[in-house]
């Protein structure tokens, strides 16, 4: 029987052999869903291809089908942008290798499907370093940190996901391969493609490998947790330490009270360190290439002097790697706190650094006076203005009648964010959750070119469908 008998997803499961397809309810389950519950979807069949010329095969039969594809990483992702709506899901877990790490060059050759962490420890295996570090370092893939331009906690230092990308190779929606794996610091030679396909959340191609930038590996570090009585405190501490330590400041982590008291109280091991409780904590840490650097003695000088000017109220400095790691935990657990104390409305802004906390004042009033009893717990990022902004139920309320509430609350946190001068999606994107947002706060200018990028690019509409793009009408 010829392959032109077959049905599309039958060609698909042909071509890609027994290992490279499943229609296993158990093993579909987990990609159905998002992270926070919000989306669950279906699909016929999970594409597992091996190598490139295997997706650009897929993606010729899908395309020329009209059957929507959605590129799915290690499914971390907290805006339901992972989230098939019948469509095929595209995982390129099979492809996880690490093909250079050239020291010299400082870049790093990968496929799209390695782990975050894998990545970090083959930066390490040559003496250089890949800041790229979030919470779900463990399970995400490079390819979804790409496509959704991850920010993490070293943004303050080294940038966005963007920031860390040399090259790409990236299969189209019809299934054309664009080889872009330059490993080039200069490149002045027309439009930058490779922009186009970061944080565009796979509806504009699927990346398939990557050049990356590496950096000297730290070789000293110190870290610290000032309490102080204020979020323009905690801006102050900031803008001071930076003034001093300079690039070497490479994360600056806020928390407020209440997100310290839910971590100490449902994760193991977290504890605050301090003997009395503070309104904000500032998380702080500079690192040195230099093994030589006084770059202990220069945080300590430089944190007593903000302790003086009563910008602080208390200070500990880590005096080893198990201390570090403690203070880190602290922010770490603070998502997962969040869930074992009940249903939370969460925001992904950001604002300018100066602005952060005149934000937070005047979201935290918005929503106690919208939603009587919340316990907000803003964190996040102080460094790069970007906040997770999120909202605890009320101790006695209901928490599915709670979170019916979230389309209403969000859109006045975030219209309050636009009118500040942010940002509605800061670091985690659009996909399905914010594709209303996009209609209220982009201009109906910004929203045709993206449209017709999309159409120039994908004219079917096959790579993930109803993500990013608000719908048409």
């Amino acid at each position: 029987m010829g392959n032109e008998a077959q049905t599309p997803l039958e060609q698909i499961k042909s071509l890609l052999g027994a290992k490279g397809w499943s229609e296993d309810a158990a093993k579909l389950e987990p990609r159905l869903v998002e992270g926070r519950g919000l989306y669950k979807g279906n699909s016929p069949l999970l594409a597992m291809p091996a190598n490139t010329e295997e997706v650009s095969n897929v993606m010729r039969i899908a395309f020329s089908n009209e059957i929507g594809v959605v590129p799915q990483g290690g499914n971390t992702g907290l805006v339901g942008g992972g989230v098939p709506n019948g469509e095929i899901i595209i995982s390129l877990e099979r492809m996880n290798k690490i093909e250079s790490a050239d020291p010299i060059n400082m870049s790093m050759t990968l496929e799209a499907g390695c782990i975050l962490a894998k990545a970090q420890e083959a930066a390490t295996k040559v003496g250089a370093y890949f800041p790229l570090s979030l919470g779900a370092e463990g399970s995400c893939q490079i390819g979804g940190n790409l496509s959704t331009n991850a920010g993490g906690v070293h943004v303050l230092r080294y940038g966005n996901a963007r920031d860390l990308v040399l090259g790409l190779e990236v299969v189209l929606a019809d299934g054309r391969i664009w080889n872009g794996l330059k490993s080039l610091r200069k490149d002045n030679s027309g439009y930058d493609l490779k922009h186009l396909f970061i944080g565009s959340e796979g509806t504009l191609g699927i990346i398939t490998r990557a050049t990356l930038k590496l950096f000297p590996a730290p070789k000293s570090s110190v870290t610290a947790l000032c309490g102080c009585a204020s979020f323009e405190d905690a801006l102050d501490i900031f803008l001071h330490t930076r003034s001093i330590m300079g690039e070497r400041l490479s994360a600056c982590e806020v928390m407020d009270s209440f997100a310290i008291e839910l971590a100490a109280k449902h994760i193991d091991g977290c504890g605050n360190p301090f003997g009395d409780s503070h309104n904000v904590y500032v998380l702080l840490e500079a690192t040195s290439a230099d093994p030589n650097a006084n770059i202990k003695s220069d945080f300590e000088k430089i944190l007593s002097s903000a302790l003086e000017k009563n910008m602080a109220d208390d200070i500990v400095i880590s005096q080893n790697e198990k201390q570090r790691n403690n203070l880190w935990r602290l922010r770490e657990a603070i998502p997962e706190a969040q869930k074992k104390e009940g249903g939370s409305i969460k925001h992904d802004i950001s604002v300018p650094i100066s602005r952060v906390p005149e934000f937070i004042s005047r979201a935290s009033e918005l929503v106690k006076k919208e939603i009587p009893g919340v316990r907000p717990v803003p964190f996040g990022h102080m460094g790069d203005g970007n906040i997770h902004f999120n909202l605890t139920q009320p101790i006695s309320a209901d928490k599915q009648e709670y979170l019916s509430e979230w389309g209403r609350i969000n859109a006045l946190v975030h219209a309050l964010a636009v009118e500040m001068g942010g940002s509605f999606s800061a670091e985690h994107g659009i996909g399905i959750l914010k594709t209303g947002d996009m209609t209220n706060f982009k201009s109906t200018t910004e929203i045709a070119l993206m449209r017709a990028l999309k159409k120039s690019l994908d004219a079917n509409g096959t790579l993930n469908p109803g993500k990013v793009l608000p719908k048409d009408g």
